[in-house]
């Protein structure tokens, strides 16, 4: 019986973290940091764009700023060539 593997390759979708800075809803001068991470899809981030909204609309502290971080999750393999022979037994 022979085997067949499939690769299935989704070049949008990916590890996404972002970093987001609000203000304290009791002391407006204070910048608190809140860490979200998901897979998502490039270049549109609709997860991280609801996720936003929902911020928005129900979470006290207004925004400051976000910073998104993105990397693929199926890349072409990575191959270093070692110096030298390894034996077992």
């Amino acid at each position: 019986m022979q085997q067949i593997e499939a690769i299935v390759r989704v070049p949008d979708w990916r590890l996404t973290t972002a970093e987001i800075l609000y203000h304290m809803p009791d002391h407006h001068g204070v910048l608190q940091t809140f860490v979200w991470q998901k897979v998502d899809r490039a270049p549109t981030f609709p997860e991280l764009t609801r996720f936003l909204d929902f911020w928005r609309r129900e979470i006290e502290g207004p925004l400051h700023s976000v910073r998104v971080a993105s990397s693929a999750l199926i890349r072409p393999a990575e191959l270093r060539y070692a110096d030298g022979q390894f034996s077992l037994h």
